[in-house]
């Protein structure tokens, strides 16, 4: 068996945790079945005369694909597994799913993936619609009620750990439909609103921050980009005499231009990305996190002393669905009248440039807004049309700097930390063969780590952590004695079969894909097809191809089995630390041998229960419960006493023991 070097054990952990490390973090706003929800809300909200312009628009969008395309556009009976995409799953599809228009709309036709990621999606809306949004109570006066809020604090978290394993279970689902759904969401801020630059900042002054070519990409500029293709190309459905063929062709890319735009209109009415973008990946994920469960007090850019409070994704509420609705309405109204001719005065002028396909605007690969080639590029009128369907969104939150909304992280990034645990095994038998009786240790460690947090690439249920650690370790005498006797042992209590003994303790833990470890061994892939190697490294953070690994939430803590994640090396007899213990004699009736044991005990985690975790904005302290398994396993033996006294053969030890940890981490 060839054994990997060191430096090249040290290069593919490397690369592994590179791998990870660059993985960005999706910050998804409203899950699928919320965004649809929206979208089909905001078609029963439309007027009659432009419901029934709506259902013409998506009959001739439908021809020759209704197999795959609902009859109704927003089907408010869809149940689970559905049989064909509607008009309303476009919004849910875009962004997360599909990187352009052009992309959405060849996925939901030619892909047989889409409809399992509609079925996922449906299952998940069931799940999530038992569990009730937590709101927090208003402030009564009383005086305190430990007891009931302790009653409320169970409650919430047992609440919020159904809605997690909802999430676990249908994010688990969406990435093995999907391969590319972590990594496609998160790649740029294109789901954010950016951050207003001063207090003062208007309305004319931030659509010129979000929407003028060179722009950073931003949920409004995306929105605006793709609603414009769609009013341009409802311009030619209202100018043009076209064939059938090509006005079909053309109201089918027309409405997915405008599905595919209303995702990130829906996007600027989740809390978490109503907070801006600005910072680190660990700030930035920890900040969406936290509003998006915790709701955000925002006011819109039509002015007024109303207010109102945004939730995030997979916490939406009737209001929430309400609200952003009507603003979705109000889009696809504008897009409707410019179809029909029924717009006047004319915003978006007849644009016969305008191509008959979806728009192919890649806004995974995009950082900023380019300029539209020419024939194409909006007129100032235009843009006004487009800000009018923006007057009834969330005024974003300040950038960095006085006054902006406070910051959270999330436990993402490089970090160091220092650990205490102490844990019992048992065992039966010694290193000597003759030994049968069963014993058991207690110990303690004291250690040191360095690692890569990252505290689910797609959802709280997943675990990407990776460290190294080193420390130090010290064992109690085993219960069980060796079969040895003589005056001065039993006045010392006897022979224990494994004497108090210190060791040099290492740990390393990492996730894997299908087999531990199985990312070093696959590291040189990263060079030859890095969104490959990317794609596994996010499945194994995930809880592996075989989801048996991701995290389960409860009201009482979170559990885990992680067998193949993570190895302990102890090193005993090794660093001057001694580890002595008595054989018997090699001679009938003679002296008992005295031997040195160099050994290595290996231990690995089986289940994990962490029923205590808190995170402030850099450093984090848990409480872990581990059950482990374990074998010592001798490597040298030397006979210190008598002299000249043969060598003797040692067995491996086996046990089994349950380690309590308190992990203490300061994030960089």
């Amino acid at each position: 068996m060839r054994v990997q070097s060191p430096r090249s054990t040290v290069l593919a952990a490397a690369l592994a945790a590179a791998a990870l490390v660059v993985l960005p973090a999706p910050a998804l706003a409203w899950v699928y079945p919320e965004h649809r929800d929206i979208a089909v809300l905001a078609v029963e909200k439309l007027d009659p005369e432009r419901k029934a312009l709506f259902d013409r628009l998506w009959g001739e969008a439908r021809v020759g694909a209704e197999q795959r395309l609902c009859a109704q556009g927003a089907d408010t009976q869809q149940g689970v597994a559905p049989a064909c995409i509607d008009w309303a799953a476009f919004s849910a599809i875009a962004g997360d799913h599909s990187c352009s228009s052009r992309n959405m709309l060849d996925n939901t036709l030619k892909s047989e993936w889409i409809l399992q990621v509609a079925d996922v999606a449906a299952q998940l809306k069931v799940d999530l619609g038992r569990v009730a949004v937590t709101a927090r109570p208003e402030a009564s006066g009383r005086p305190q009620d430990v007891v009931g809020d302790l009653q409320r604090r169970v409650e919430d978290e047992t609440r919020r750990a159904e809605r997690t394993n909802a999430l676990r279970t249908s994010d688990t689902r969406l990435q093995r439909a999907d391969p590319q759904y972590a990594t496609r969401a998160g790649s740029n801020n294109a789901h954010f609103l950016l951050p207003r630059p001063r207090t003062d900042t208007t309305p004319r002054q931030y659509a010129e921050l979000t929407l003028l070519p060179g722009s950073e990409i931003s949920a409004v500029g995306v929105y605006a980009w793709f609603h414009l293709s769609a009013l341009q190309k409802a311009s030619r459905l209202a100018t043009e005499q076209l064939s059938p063929g090509d006005r079909q062709a053309l109201a089918r890319a027309m409405l997915a231009d405008e599905g595919f735009a209303i995702h990130f209109l829906e996007d600027t009415f989740a809390a978490g990305h109503v907070a801006g973008t600005w910072g680190d990946v660990s700030e930035r994920k920890g900040t969406h996190d936290y509003y998006n469960a915790s709701g955000l007090e925002v006011f819109t850019w039509n002015g007024g002393s109303e207010s109102a409070v945004l939730m995030g994704d997979a916490h939406m509420r009737p209001q929430d669905t309400d609200r952003a609705a009507g603003v979705v309405r109000s889009s696809l109204e504008q897009v409707i009248d410019r179809a029909s001719g029924r717009d006047r005065p004319v915003q978006v002028p007849h644009t016969p440039a305008a191509p008959p396909e979806p728009d192919a605007f890649d806004v995974c690969k995009n950082n900023v807004l380019v300029r539209r080639d020419e024939g194409v590029r909006a007129p100032a009128e235009a843009v006004t049309q487009v800000a009018q369907a923006l007057v009834q969104t969330p005024v974003p939150g300040l950038g960095q700097g006085l006054g902006s909304m406070p910051r959270f992280r999330a436990e993402v990034g490089p970090f160091i930390g220092v650990l205490g645990a102490a844990d019992i095994r048992a065992f039966e038998g010694a290193y000597q063969p003759e030994v049968k009786s069963r014993g058991g240790i207690a110990g303690g460690e004291l250690a040191v780590r360095a690692g890569l947090g990252l505290d689910g690439v797609i959802g709280e249920a997943g675990d990407g952590l990776v460290f190294a650690q080193i420390g130090v370790r010290g064992d109690s005498r085993s219960s069980n004695d060796l079969p040895i006797s003589s005056g001065a042992v039993d006045a010392a209590g006897g022979a224990s079969a494994l004497r108090a003994r210190g060791g040099i303790s290492t740990r390393l833990r990492m996730p894997f894909y299908l087999l531990p470890a199985d990312l070093l061994l696959l590291s040189p892939l990263y060079f030859v097809s890095p969104e490959t190697y990317t794609g596994m490294a996010v499945t194994a953070s995930n809880g592996g191809l075989i989801p048996w690994q991701s995290g389960w939430a409860t009201g009482i803590g979170r559990f885990q089995f992680v067998l193949g994640r993570e190895l302990g090396a102890t090193f005993y007899g090794y660093g001057g630390m001694q580890n002595v213990t008595l054989a018997p004699s090699a001679t009938p009736g003679g002296e008992s041998r005295v031997v040195e044991v160099k050994s290595i005990y290996f231990d690995l985690p089986i289940l994990e229960y962490r029923p205590y975790r808190a995170f402030d904005t850099r450093q984090s302290s848990a409480v872990l419960v581990q059950l482990f398994a374990g074998a010592d396993v001798p490597q040298k033996t030397k006979v210190t006493w008598p002299p000249g006294a043969p060598p003797v053969k040692f067995d491996n030890i086996y046990s089994i023991g349950v380690r309590v940890i308190f992990d203490w981490r300061r994030y960089f």
